[in-house]
C-alpha cells in the first residue's frame, strides 16, 4: 500500500540516520576527549568508582608529599647524630690521650671542651621544617615523638588514614635535676641483693615510667672486717633505704625523657653505675650491673654467706617537678685534669659513643621504614592511575576505526532516506 501521508521507508531511515549520527557525536567526543566516560550518562556506574577512585589518588598524593617531609626531617636527623658520633670518637681519641701522665692535660681538657661546643651546635641546628629530633627535654606527654601520615585506606565502613611514628632521640647536653623535697618518692621501688647467692635479677617492670619522672640506684654493702671487700666503698647512702635528699644527690640516677621505656631507663641507670664505679674505682668482681631488657642484672664474685650487697632502684614521681636532662648530658662531667678525672672518662665518653651510636643507627632505620613506606604509596599510586584510565580512558584505535565506519554508515543512510524520500513522487505517474 501506498501513502502520501506516511513514508514509512523514509521513517526507518530517518531513524537509522539518526542513531548514526549520535554515534558519531559520541565517537568524536571520545577522541577529542581522550576519555570513554567523561560524564555520568555516559556510564553513571563506571563514573561513580571514577570519581571515588580520583580522590583516592588524590590523598595518596597527599600522603607522598607527607612522606616526603617526613624523609626530609629523618635525613637531617640521621645527618646530625652520624656527625655527632664522629665527633665523640675524636673525643675518644682525645680523652685515651689524657691517661698518660706526661701530657698536658689543660690543654687536652681545652680541646675536650671546643668538641663539646660542637656537638652542642650540631644539636641545635639539627632541624627540619621546625622538627629537632635530636632534642626531646620536653614533659609534655607525646611530645618524645612525631607522626607522618603514612597511608589512607578505604573499606566497607569508609575512609581512614594511618600514621607512623618516630621517636626523637636526645643528643643535648642539658643537665638533669632531681628534687630534694616534694612529689611521690618511693625508695626501694625494686631491689635486690648478692649474697652466698651471687647473682640477682631486679624486674623493673612493675616501675611506671613518664616524662620527668626520676631513677637511682643505690648500693649499700655489709662486709663488717672487709674481709671481701671494703664496706664504705660500696655505700652510697647513709642507711639501708636511701633518701629522698640522697636521691637528688646522687650520681648514679637518671631522669626519663617522653617515650623512654623500661628498657631505656635500665640503660641509662646501668651507664650512670659505670661512670660512678670508674670514678671510684669499684671493681666488676664486686658488684657488676648490667641491662637485661626490662631488668638489671646484678652479680657480685667476692659475697658469701657473711657479706651481702644490696642494689634498690629508688623512684621519683614527674610531680617533683624534676629537670629532664640531655642525652649526652655526662659530656659536662668529663674532667681530665686529674688522674681519677681521666680514669672515669674514659667510661663515661665510652658509654655516650656507644649511646650516639644506637641513635644515629635508628635514625637510620626510621629513614628507611619512610623510604619503603614511600614507595609502596608511589606504587599504590600507579596502580590506582591504572585501573583509574581502563574505567576512563578510550581506545583510540577503536574509536579512529569505529568513526570511518560510522562515517561510511552515515553516507549510506543519507542515500537511503534520498531513495525513500523520491518514492512517493512515483505515484504522480498515476494521474498523468
Amino acid at each position: 500500500m501506498s501513502s502520501i501521508l506516511t513514508n514509512r521507508g523514509a521513517t526507518t531511515a530517518l531513524a537509522t540516520l539518526r542513531n548514526i549520527n549520535s554515534q558519531i557525536t559520541q565517537t568524536q567526543n571520545e577522541i577529542s576527549t581522550g576519555k570513554r566516560v567523561g560524564a555520568a550518562g555516559d556510564n553513571a556506574a563506571v563514573w561513580a568508582i571514577s570519581k571515588t577512585m580520583r580522590a583516592d589518588i588524590s590523598g595518596f598524593k597527599s600522603v607522598s608529599d607527607s612522606l616526603a617531609l617526613g624523609q626530609a626531617t629523618m635525613a637531617v636527623a640521621r645527618q646530625g647524630a652520624e656527625t655527632i658520633t664522629e665527633l665523640l670518637t675524636d673525643l675518644k681519641g682525645t680523652v685515651v690521650s689524657a691517661q698518660e701522665g706526661n701530657v698536658d692535660r689543660t690543654k687536652i681538657q681545652n680541646n675536650i671542651n671546643a668538641l663539646k661546643e660542637q656537638i652542642e651546635g650540631i644539636t641545635g641546628s639539627a632541624s627540619f621544617n621546625g622538627q629537632n629530633m635530636l632534642q626531646n627535654t620536653d614533659t609534655t606527654a607525646g611530645s618524645g615523638k612525631i607522626s607522618v601520615l603514612a597511608s589512607i585506606d578505604r573499606s566497607s565502613d569508609g575512609v581512614s588514614s594511618s600514621d607512623m611514628s618516630f621517636n626523637r632521640r636526645d643528643m643535648s647536653t642539658g643537665t638533669s635535676a632531681i628534687a630534694a623535697t616534694g612529689g611521690t618518692f618511693n625508695a626501694g621501688a625494686a631491689t635486690g641483693a648478692v649474697n652466698a647467692t651471687q647473682s640477682a635479677t631486679i624486674d623493673l617492670s612493675g616501675l611506671t615510667v613518664e616524662a620527668g619522672a626520676a631513677y637511682s640506684i643505690s648500693i649499700f654493702g655489709t662486709d663488717g672486717n672487709n674481709s671481701s671487700f671494703d664496706q664504705a666503698s660500696y655505700r652510697t647512702s647513709a642507711a639501708a633505704a636511701e633518701t629522698q635528699a640522697e636521691m637528688a644527690a646522687s650520681d648514679i640516677s637518671y631522669v626519663a625523657h617522653d617515650g623512654d621505656t623500661m628498657s631505656d631507663v635500665a640503660k641509662a641507670l646501668t651507664r650512670a653505675w659505670d661512670n660512678y664505679a670508674a670514678e671510684n674505682a669499684l671493681g666488676t668482681d664486686v658488684l657488676n650491673i648490667e641491662a637485661a631488657g626490662k631488668s638489671l642484672k646484678i652479680s657480685s664474685g667476692v659475697t658469701d654467706g657473711t657479706d651481702t650487697i644490696t642494689v634498690n632502684v629508688n623512684t621519683l614521681g614527674a610531680d617533683a617537678a624534676n629537670t629532664i636532662g640531655g642525652g649526652l648530658e655526662a659530656l659536662n662531667h668529663i674532667n681530665v685534669t686529674t688522674n681519677a678525672g681521666a680514669r672515669k672518662a674514659l667510661t663515661q665518653i665510652e658509654g655516650l659513643l656507644g649511646y650516639a651510636i644506637d641513635s644515629a643507627a635508628g635514625f637510620g632505620s626510621d629513614q628507611r621504614r619512610i623510604d619503603t613506606q614511600s614507595e609502596f604509596v608511589s606504587k599504590i599510586t600507579a596502580t590506582l592511575q591504572d585501573g583509574l584510565g581502563q574505567l576512563e580512558d578510550a581506545d583510540m584505535e577503536d574509536s579512529s576505526a569505529r568513526l570511518q565506519a560510522l562515517q561510511v554508515q552515515q553516507q549510506l543512510a543519507v542515500q537511503a532516506l534520498s531513495i525513500a524520500n523520491r518514492a512517493p513522487q512515483q505515484l504522480l505517474t498515476l494521474f498523468r
